[in-house]
């Protein structure tokens, strides 16, 4: 499929693919959007529910353009944790599309940082910096095995309306399985669908304000 970048409204770029009409981040701001939906109401969130857990893993569905990936190594809060960063995309992006990215710029962070996210060896843990281990597992989402492992999942696959196979119970009931007790998971959409496929497989799901340009976003709980 036709792959293009273009310029988002917060003047950071994404990933568009053409034939689905649908971008790997929104069009109203890729940045402000990742920081709203993952960093603020995904890992800032778990901290300040758990201010005394000194290592944090997270699990991101999608690495993508690795973003959220950049934004979490890089964040001031997340600076004072360890954090175990596992993140699963099954189409790595190529290394021309990486270069017409502008992040490295717009969040004024030293460049090696993105470089080495991608960089990194798929399959294996790679130290980033100090305090963040990534490690990029090429698979697909329905392959997941992981229990009682994660913290924080960053669910950012493609929309339901392009992929609604990733956004069914038997998904959802993976990242239960993947996730620790109190664990959060965050996401983008919150589509009616979506949010009883995840309180079907036992999350408590909220609906909360959303990112610029959408009304709200859902984040689920682990209860049980």
């Amino acid at each position: 499929m036709k792959r293009s970048i273009i310029t988002t409204a917060d003047g950071s770029k994404t990933i568009q693919i053409e034939d689905w009409n649908e971008q790997y981040h929104s069009i109203h701001g890729a940045l402000q959007e990742a920081k709203h939906v993952y960093i603020e109401n995904g890992l800032h969130e778990f901290l300040q529910r758990q201010p005394n857990q000194k290592q944090i893993n997270i699990l991101e569905i999608g690495f993508g353009t690795g973003l959220n990936a950049m934004l979490s190594a890089t964040d001031e809060l997340a600076l004072q944790k360890s954090i175990l960063y596992h993140s699963i995309e099954a189409y790595p992006v190529s290394s021309d599309e990486l270069q017409a990215l502008n992040y490295s710029s717009l969040l004024t962070l030293k460049s090696e940082i993105f470089d080495q996210l991608h960089s990194a060896s798929w399959n294996k843990e790679s130290q980033i910096i100090k305090h963040f281990v990534l490690k990029k597992r090429q698979e697909f989402f329905a392959d997941i095995k992981d229990v009682n492992t994660f913290d924080i999942v960053y669910f950012d696959a493609f929309s339901p309306r392009v992929q609604p196979d990733l956004w069914i119970p038997s998904i959802f009931k993976m990242m239960y399985t993947a996730m620790r007790f109190g664990g959060i998971l965050v996401t983008y959409s919150a589509k009616g669908s979506v949010r009883r496929a995840m309180q079907e497989v036992g999350f408590e799901v909220k609906r909360l304000a959303g990112p610029p340009g959408k009304r709200e976003m859902l984040r689920a709980t682990k209860i049980s």
